[in-house]
């Protein structure tokens, strides 16, 4: 059963922290190691063009997440709060309301996939020579949208009660199933039929099936306080109180992660200038950066959790403790990671790369850059603690300027990696001025 809201309490609090963590980080560790996995098959078995194909994809995909995970993230703070305060009925109440957005917002795009995906594929630009193929592969994804944004809200509110492992054994079944189903449905298999550019995409609405199953039995089997049962299905509909609530907390999340991704956009161009090297080294950099940064944002995540549990249990005094615990886990964890990093950044590179020149500019610019992201873990900290209580524009807007003022800015006028490492520092700054002398001096008020 999750964790109630009295291990706050506990003496060897960094203990129930790290337990929740550990999990946490394998999930988001193994959904990126899905989409690699996924390219891998599609471009061995199926070429350069399929490859092309599903990359037109990311900017669609991307979007739809923003949309998903800005609404979970909005209804965990509510979720987190309600079950600190042990309103079992309040977190059914508003895990109806999320689960009655995300049903309407997957149905509207599936319908749109359905109908309109080529128009969508020109205004992107395709290049005519993978329309036949980007085509099916992007309207079977639209298809399978009402199933991703269940999966993906679900799991977050599991996460919202203090259930990390739930969440780790449904995204380790997605990728048990799309490891076996898509080269069986790319190559026919088993008697399986030839499908092509779309098995990757069944594969993955198959994966996001099975784990709704998974998730239906298991929680029911183990009389799970969220068991999708028939008292948790009636609240599924409209509650505009909640449903106002999920929005004002969750669509400033999706709008960071909306600028950081044109951000990222302006930063690859800039990048494409200096040539395929630069271009090599920046993707094989941001392959290792990702996977620093992931234990780092899991870190955030699960300090916005138990913040959220300690608001709704109406102990706030307990929230220096949790940001403390956060922060150190982040120096530990965080810091341990750049160092190996740093001892082993040749290997590394060597990964993703073969030419000697390209791996010792991709050293190079590891050692610009690997030291920020412990601000960077930081400042997401400093964030997700004030999310936790319902601040969520001041930080937004924070991620903004620095991008706007600083990244962008100092990566045109100077070096990419020095703007990278010196957004992280300042956004660190921002947030964790902020968080000191102005939100810790406001009256913490509950949301629910």
């Amino acid at each position: 059963m999750p964790a109630r809201p009295d291990m706050l309490h506990q003496p060897k609090f960094w203990k129930v922290f790290l337990i929740f963590l550990g999990p946490l980080i394998l999930t988001n560790i193994l959904q990126n190691l899905s989409g690699t996995i996924n390219t891998i098959f599609v471009g061995q078995m199926l070429g350069v063009e399929a490859i092309a194909a599903i990359s037109v994809f990311f900017p669609i995909l991307f979007l739809l997440l923003a949309f998903v995970i800005g609404l979970s993230t909005g209804a965990t703070v509510l979720v987190g709060q309600a079950w600190g305060a042990k309103d079992i009925e309040k977190v059914r109440t508003i895990v109806g309301a999320l689960l009655f957005m995300t049903l309407i917002g997957g149905s509207i795009i599936a319908f749109l996939g359905v109908f309109f995906a080529k128009e969508i594929l020109l205004l992107l630009g395709i290049d005519p020579k993978i329309m036949h193929l980007a085509l099916p592969y992007v309207q079977w994804m639209l298809m399978s949208s009402p199933f991703l944004f269940i999966y993906i809200t679900y799991t977050s509110i599991l996460r919202g009660v203090g259930d990390s492992t739930t969440p780790l054994m449904a995204s380790s079944l997605t990728i048990i199933v799309g490891v076996i189903v898509t080269p069986a449905l790319i190559g026919g298999y088993f008697g399986l039929p030839k499908l092509g550019i779309i098995a990757p995409a069944i594969a993955s609405g198959l994966g996001f099936i099975s784990t709704l199953v998974f998730l239906y039995v298991y929680l029911n089997k183990k009389d799970h306080a969220l068991r999708p049962d028939a008292a948790l299905i009636q609240h599924i509909r409209y509650h505009p109180q909640f449903s106002r609530s999920i929005l004002r907390l969750g669509v400033p999340t999706g709008i960071q992660m909306v600028t950081n991704s044109v951000a990222g956009l302006v930063v690859i161009g800039l990048v494409n200038q200096h040539g395929a090297h630069a271009t090599a080294a920046y993707g094989a950099v941001n392959q290792v950066l990702n996977y620093i940064q992931f234990p780092a944002l899991s870190i955030a995540i699960a300090g916005s959790i138990f913040a959220a549990q300690a608001i709704g249990a109406g102990k706030s005094e307990l929230l220096a403790k949790v940001t403390r615990t956060a922060l150190l886990s982040n120096i530990v964890i965080t810091g341990s990671l750049v160092l190996l990093a740093y001892i082993c950044s040749k290997y590394l590179m060597a990964l993703f790369i073969t030419d000697p020149s390209v791996i010792e500019l991709g050293q190079q610019l590891l050692f610009i850059v690997l030291w920020s992201i412990i601000f960077f873990g930081a400042s997401a900290i400093f964030a997700s603690i004030m999310r936790a209580s319902g601040t969520v524009t001041v930080p937004m807007i924070f991620n903004i300027l620095s991008i706007l003022l600083i990244e962008v800015p100092c990566a045109y006028l100077f070096s990419i990696w020095y703007a990278l490492a010196l957004t992280f520092f300042s956004l660190c700054l921002m947030q964790g001025l902020y968080y000191q002398f102005v939100w810790k001096k406001k009256t913490i008020e509950i949301l629910i």
